[in-house]
């Protein structure tokens, strides 16, 4: 073999052996091919037929407020990016997410300026003052939802129905409100229904008054069901909140029927599948998640049941929010590897 065949041959093997080193790296070392802009805009699809519906069945105002409330969360995301000099991220579709939660969680008769204000208080004070997407504590929709209930509590119960005809523009006679103010007898007028039966068929289709996130609970499941199916939701999480609302709700009225009508009712099918499984502001681990849908489920049933707020979904979110960091150290998996302290069993 001439020299130069030689050296090209033992370049040739010095070359296949620096491809078979190993790569000594930090983890992760399992990848997968899921990113953030991903999972936002699988979550976002989940999304649209529930909100599609709700367009069709309240008119304008709602597709107004929710490209306000969309537009507007993606505008305070990309100017506080700016202004701070961070990398803008609007293109993940977590803000369009917030966006249209929150327009999903109000009223759709809500003036469309009150839907820039809850727009606000989720992105600038809830997300980014916190630092950003996956250091906020809270959910950022439920955040501008309740400074909007609080702020404007009128305006945050003015219920309409179809083609924006306002139902009731001070108390608001959604479900939930009328079932515990006035009881069975109130719901089936409400609902012009002699049996229950009547009364779940509307529920489950949309046809009732509320918010968008309370109407069409077929949708919602749906889109929570894909979500589960896609591997970003742990199906326990949902399970279990709605599961100890019925439970609850059955020993508490003595009805199942009843029990049936509150697991339907009010804001727990969007609050149970796409904000009680956010994956920045609730426990990491599965075991923690299991414990924090069940402290949702409780207090949504005792501000139903004991609060002066008919509904309870969004702020049994928010104070078991409060929790995460607790939860996460409580049920904090064993690490492999330690070293027992001396003494310790």
């Amino acid at each position: 073999m001439s020299p130069e065949a030689k050296g090209q041959t033992i370049g040739k093997d010095a070359k296949d052996m620096q491809e078979l080193k190993l790569t000594v790296s930090s983890s992760p070392h399992v990848r997968c091919n899921e990113s953030i802009p991903k999972i936002m805009w699988n979550v976002v699809a989940a999304l649209v037929p529930a909100a599609a519906f709700g367009v069709y069945y309240f008119g304008i105002n709602a597709l107004v407020n929710i490209i306000v409330a969309v537009v507007s969360a993606v505008v305070f995301e990309f100017l506080w990016e700016k202004m701070m000099h961070k990398k803008v991220t609007i293109k993940d579709g977590s803000a369009v997410i917030t966006g249209l939660l929150l327009a999903m969680c109000c009223p759709p008769s809500l003036p469309w300026w009150m839907s820039i204000v809850g727009s606000f208080l989720a992105i600038v004070v809830c997300k980014q003052s916190m630092g950003g997407l996956g250091y906020n504590l809270f959910n950022p929709a439920h955040v501008g939802r309740a400074g909007l209930m609080v702020s404007w509590p009128v305006a945050m119960t003015t219920w309409t129905q179809l083609n924006g005809q306002v139902i009731d523009g001070v108390a608001g006679a959604t479900p939930l409100n009328v079932f515990k103010h006035g009881g069975q007898d109130a719901l089936f007028t409400l609902f012009g229904a002699n049996d229950w039966g009547s009364i779940y068929q509307s529920m489950f289709f949309g046809m009732r008054n509320g918010s968008m996130g309370e109407t069409c609970t077929v949708l919602l499941i749906l889109g929570g069901l894909y979500l589960i199916w896609r591997g970003y939701v742990n199906w326990q999480v949902p399970v279990i909140m709605i599961a100890t609302v019925g439970i609850l709700m059955a020993i508490i009225y003595q009805s199942p029927n009843v029990a049936l009508f509150e697991m339907m009712a009010g804001g727990l099918i969007i609050g149970a599948f796409f904000m009680a499984t956010d994956m920045v502001s609730a426990p990491i681990t599965l075991k923690g998640q299991m414990i924090f849908a069940l402290g949702c489920g409780l207090i949504t049933v005792l501000i139903r049941v004991l609060g002066g707020y008919p509904e309870g979904v969004c702020y049994s979110i928010l104070l078991m929010n409060t929790l995460t960091p607790l939860i996460d150290r409580l049920v904090k998996p064993q690490v492999f590897g330690a070293v027992k302290a001396k003494g310790a069993k």
